[in-house]
């Protein structure tokens, strides 16, 4: 085996989801990673559905070169399939590149520093070392990372460009392809698909061809390849990431701090005390990227970037009793974030329609905070989400209760709304039953209180009477979410039952 060069440093992870836990004194779930660059959340198009067809055939290789994935590449990118390079990841790519320019001897530039550390490794790993000098290959991260900035292209041929972050700044290199340019793309960042391994590269079709012919025969799965196609086809637009990203630049400036100007999904922020502000960080159970005179931060949504705000000295983002769950089934996935001491902000997104107002009117009017995100197999209908949003919020709320001491246990309620009028009992006292009479209902709003109540391990009696079917439910629904809100309140020490337990 060939050696490395003594200085050789292998790349090296952050400190894993369930040891931030521990040291935090959290449960996993209450992690928040800023350290990846990554979606706080998969796209909705990342759902069992979109891998069903492939996980069929997992038996068998991949055949006929991706040509599903290739074409919409293709299509996204406005170059032809022959174009296109597909790999396990940017770093199997970048790995790619060096191994087919470089060898022993040779001389491999990476202009920016800091940079990503991975052209480095990439370059020893092929047994070049990293030079101005003559190089046979130059590496560019455009928008550079760690930093977010936009730099200007190198003039040096052949050229690879790390357009990790592209979308987020709408500058591309694509148009050099064939002055010698390799740009190469990720499904991790905009595309949430992070996990699946999944990217490409872009090049002219001579140097595409050199480089398909030094790549494993099969470098993503199947089961990556669907799922990239069904991103492709969702196209998720980035306004929403950049607009946030500026938010959370305004919020770190209020606190005295100067993140730099970004072009990507983070921002890189100076600083003479970032390692201390990172353990610190740590010790809350929030991670970041720390360096020596800055720490990195991912730019999530406006929720988990306000608890890291917080953290860092600013206003509170929410009260106490709050949890973060989620829920996966085969056929729909839910992230809930719940408080119980909430300001009624409130977000639910599954595609239900209908049942998601009903449940944001519940959480509203329990005094809520609530986001729920998720998709469902919405092609079969709006049963499965809207079931399985109830039971998200349930099982939320029967862990933000926790061993429920000190709750007033019973809440009541009566809500008219037009033609409807809905009364709501509530026992949170831990033992799960349904007693709902809703004169007319829009299809699932009775199973959907019965669902919560199931999850949430709570008694919920309710009565609702009126002439048109929306107005039944959305006042029971409210009705709900006012008896709770007294059911949760806060009552004294102990736990509120004769027998001394929930």
């Amino acid at each position: 085996m060939r050696a490395l060069a003594p200085a050789f440093r292998p790349y090296t992870w952050a400190m894993p989801t369930d040891e931030v836990a521990r040291l935090a004194g959290l449960d996993p779930s209450q992690v928040l990673r800023f350290d990846q660059n990554t979606p706080p959340l998969p796209l909705a198009s990342t759902r069992p559905a979109a891998v069903a067809g492939a996980l069929a055939r997992v038996n068998n290789y991949p055949s006929g070169g991706y040509r599903a994935l290739r074409r919409a590449i293709a299509a996204y990118a406005a170059v032809d399939p022959g174009n296109v390079v597909l790999g396990a990841g940017a770093d199997d790519l970048i790995l790619l590149c060096a191994r087919a320019y470089a060898g022993p001897g040779d001389a491999v530039a990476i202009p920016a520093a800091p940079t990503y550390p991975l052209f480095r490794i990439a370059v020893e790993l092929a047994g070049a070392e990293v030079g101005d000098d003559d190089p046979v290959l130059t590496f560019a991260c455009r928008p550079n990372n760690p930093t977010g900035t936009l730099g200007p292209l190198p003039d040096s041929r052949p050229l690879v460009v790390d357009e990790a972050y592209f979308e987020f700044s709408g500058e591309t290199a694509v148009g050099l392809l064939d002055d010698d340019v390799i740009v190469l793309r990720t499904f991790s960042k905009l595309f949430g698909l992070a996990g699946a391994r999944v990217a490409y590269a872009l090049a002219s079709r001579e140097v595409a061809a050199e480089l398909n012919a030094r790549q494993a025969p099969a470098p993503v799965s199947s089961v990556s390849a669907a799922l990239a196609v069904a991103a492709l086809a969702a196209q998720p637009d980035p306004a929403p990431v950049l607009a946030e990203r500026e938010r959370l630049a305004d919020g770190l400036r209020a606190l005295g701090l100067a993140p730099v100007e970004s072009h990507a999904n983070f921002l890189y922020v100076p600083t003479g005390d970032a390692d201390t502000i990172a353990d610190d960080l740590l010790r809350k159970g929030i991670v970041v990227r720390s360096f020596p005179d800055a720490f990195r931060v991912s730019v999530l949504d406006r929720e988990d970037d306000d608890r890291l705000l917080e953290a860092l000295g600013g206003p509170a983002a929410t009260a106490g009793r709050s949890v973060r769950t989620l829920r996966a089934t085969a056929e729909t996935r839910f992230a809930t974030r719940l408080a119980l001491d909430g300001e009624r902000r409130v977000r639910v997104s599954t595609g239900a329609g209908i049942y998601d107002h009903f449940l944001e009117q519940l959480a509203f009017h329990a005094g809520f905070d609530l986001v729920l995100e998720g998709a469902g197999d919405l092609e079969t209908g709006e049963h499965h989400a809207a079931e399985d949003a109830a039971l998200a919020l349930g099982e939320a709320l029967d862990a933000a209760l926790g061993d429920r001491a000190g709750i007033a246990r019973y809440g009541n309620a009566v809500v008219p709304m037009d033609d409807a009028q809905a009364r709501a009992a509530v026992d949170l006292g831990g033992r799960p039953f349904a007693e709902l009479q809703l004169a007319l209902d829009p299809g699932m709003a009775a199973h959907m209180l019965a669902s919560l109540a199931h999850a949430a391990r709570a008694n919920v009696h309710v009565e609702a009477t009126g002439r048109d079917p929306h107005h039944v439910a959305e006042a029971s629904f409210k009705a709900v979410g006012r008896a709770l809100a007294a059911a949760v309140a806060r009552s004294g020490a102990g736990v509120p039952s004769t027998k001394g337990t929930l």
